[in-house]
């Protein structure tokens, strides 16, 4: 692992938390791979999907750690600390973030980023299903 692709892939993770706190869509975007995915709540979102799916999110700081990350050649896969603070309330939700990346022709991307909350029980899961339903459904 050299030390270029660590700094890239942590620069990458510091805009995907950045652009989802500022809601900059396009940003968001851009930190996937085309055919990226977002699990949580118990279903899997593609890019299509993410405007609706952040639209119907609450607003708030992601606050991020520094990702523990693994490279095997062009791919790699890393787990990130996360706690979300609502705007609105100051609630928290704590958890962490487990990614795969991909290094493609644009640099380092998400391939998929799947969330795990850990509650107050202790207990570590992928949520209950999304309020979100996707246009169509």
């Amino acid at each position: 692992m050299t030390t270029d692709d660590l700094v890239e892939i942590q620069q990458l993770l510091a805009r995907y938390a950045v652009t989802i706190t500022r809601g900059d869509i396009d940003g968001l975007l851009a930190v996937f791979t085309p055919n990226g995915t977002y699990s949580a709540f118990g279903d899997t979102f593609a890019l299509d999907q993410f405007p609706e799916l952040v639209a119907a999110a609450p607003k708030g700081l992601f606050l991020t750690g520094t990702a523990a990350i693994e490279l095997s050649g062009d791919t790699a896969t890393g787990t990130q600390p996360l706690c979300f603070v609502d705007q609105a309330t100051h609630d928290m939700r704590i958890g962490y973030y487990n990614d795969t990346y991909l290094r493609t022709p644009e640099g380092w991307r998400l391939r998929t980023r799947a969330m795990t909350f850990i509650r107050r029980s202790g207990v570590h899961d992928s949520g209950r299903p999304h309020a979100f339903e996707p246009s169509g459904t």
